[in-house]
């Protein structure tokens, strides 16, 4: 009988439970400023946007950033690129492995372990300030970062939901502050039934919950996703 990887296994039961085990690390390689393809995969992929005032010998803050619904990390990485750059965050930007995020099709499993993976691979290359790391989602991709994050509140700091339509973490883990925004006239996914429900639900447990409501539809204005990035980069942060 073949011997069993321990490590594998570890790895499978982990990303099954929705937790993700990478942690940033001194980095071994010299990243550079600019975007850059994973190249951790085939079609369904991922970007890494570094902005041009990055610098090895100092802390930087990292955004997770998760697409919608047949969406992809060109998309995502778009909502909050130009933010990115002017406060100098990295922002890793994922690919779903399907047409939308795991849990929403059926259960934890691949989708965090990609997650894992890509995330192993940025800790390794640059220099990531452990008490400023958000995971960010627009629609669907705002209901896997408020539910990823909740589960993985010893890893992020920071979730930021744009316009998102549910929550449903594995567990409850740490107690990351969270920006929610929604249209009041978004069609997609009416805020009556998901914003108005989430964040009241978020604030009973506890979590530091910054809330805005928009005149629009299923949709992330500048001016939001501006608000959302100086948010998560100026405020104080406490170490985990």
């Amino acid at each position: 009988m073949p011997r069993i990887n321990s490590k594998l296994l570890k790895q499978s039961s982990s990303a099954a439970a929705g937790r993700l085990r990478a942690r940033p690390i001194q980095p071994k390689g010299s990243g550079s400023p600019g975007l850059h393809p994973l190249k951790l995969a085939g079609k369904r992929d991922g970007l890494l946007y570094v902005p041009t005032a990055y610098r090895a010998d100092s802390s930087n803050p990292l955004v997770l950033m998760l697409h919608g619904a047949g969406g992809n990390a060109e998309n995502g990485l778009s909502i909050i690129q130009q933010w990115a750059e002017q406060l100098s965050a990295i922002v890793l930007a994922i690919d779903s492995r399907e047409q939308t995020w795991d849990v929403i099709l059926s259960h934890y499993g691949s989708d965090i372990a990609f997650i894992d993976q890509a995330l192993s691979q940025t800790f390794s290359r640059y220099s990531i300030n452990p008490n400023q790391i958000a995971i960010a989602g627009f629609s669907d991709g705002a209901s896997y970062a408020l539910s990823v994050g909740i589960t993985n509140g010893d890893l992020f700091t920071d979730i930021l939901a744009f316009s998102p339509g549910f929550i449903t973490p594995a567990t409850q883990v740490g107690q990351p502050r969270c920006f929610v925004s929604h249209g009041k006239g978004d069609t997609v996914l009416p805020i009556d039934r998901c914003s108005r429900r989430i964040v009241p639900r978020l604030q009973q447990a506890g979590y530091n919950v910054l809330y805005r409501e928009f005149d629009g539809s299923h949709t992330v204005p500048s001016a939001i996703a501006d608000e959302a990035m100086q948010w998560f980069t100026t405020q104080s942060v406490i170490p985990h």
